[in-house]
């Protein structure tokens, strides 16, 4: 489904990923961990387009994507949750989902019926002014955007973050019910614990380098490789 290799991404004269390779199989949920620093968002961002690559392959279905221009990317099917939500505060929890609309014309009333489905907090604030949900309830909203787009991949960069256990709880529970929905999945995240109990395989990154990969229950069983290269 989603193939990188070589991916190198810079900023000024600093080298923040060095040949990235990793992909993510149909229906399938895979991780990238890492401690802070390590290149995981820069390397979301460098798939997503939004932080053009120096240079790596990106590939959906096979067909190149990385060249392509933003939107081009989400019609294609790659649609990226980012670190810190970035919701629109004054629009509505409807006016935010209806934003990305312009994706998947005619399926509105479906992908909308999804989102409120997979999270009826949003249904029942729909009417909200979205800077004044809470952080849980912004991360939820984030997601559901990305999702109004029909995603044949969703990158989710630390949607953990800055969050109580308890809603960390709900906004995994969410990402799990999409995995088992057949939602093929790329992750970014600090929590591991939380991490590899639910995802298919995962990599490590350390000094924006890939330096170890596997089945996640393999990882997780794997103490040593957790304290090397998360810590």
């Amino acid at each position: 489904m989603l193939s990188v290799s070589g991916l190198c991404a810079s900023y000024g004269a600093i080298r923040a990923v060095a040949d990235v390779a990793l992909s993510v199989p149909a229906g399938g949920m895979v991780a990238i961990l890492g401690a802070n620093g390590a290149g995981k968002s820069t390397t979301l961002r460098g798939i997503a387009g939004l932080h053009r690559p120096v240079r790596g392959r990106v590939l959906l279905d096979g067909s190149e994507i990385g060249a392509l221009p933003l939107h081009r990317v989400v019609r294609r099917g790659l649609a990226l949750v980012p670190e810190g939500r970035m919701v629109v505060a004054p629009l509505t929890v409807e006016e935010n989902l209806a934003l990305s609309r312009y994706a998947r014309r005619g399926r509105e009333a479906e992908l909308l019926a999804r989102v409120y489905d997979l999270f009826p907090r949003l249904k029942e604030r729909r009417r909200q002014v979205s800077g004044l949900l809470s952080g849980g309830e912004q991360q939820m909203l984030a997601i559901g955007r990305a999702l109004m787009t029909a995603p044949r991949v969703l990158l989710l960069d630390e949607p953990s973050m800055g969050l109580a256990p308890a809603i960390i709880d709900l906004v995994f529970a969410a990402i799990v019910a999409l995995h088992k929905q057949g939602q093929s999945i790329l992750l970014v995240e600090q929590n591991a614990e939380i991490t590899l109990a639910v995802c298919d395989y995962a990599y490590l990154m350390k000094r924006g380098a890939i330096v170890a990969e596997g089945a996640a229950a393999t990882l997780r069983s794997d103490q040593g490789v957790l304290e090397a290269y998360l810590s």
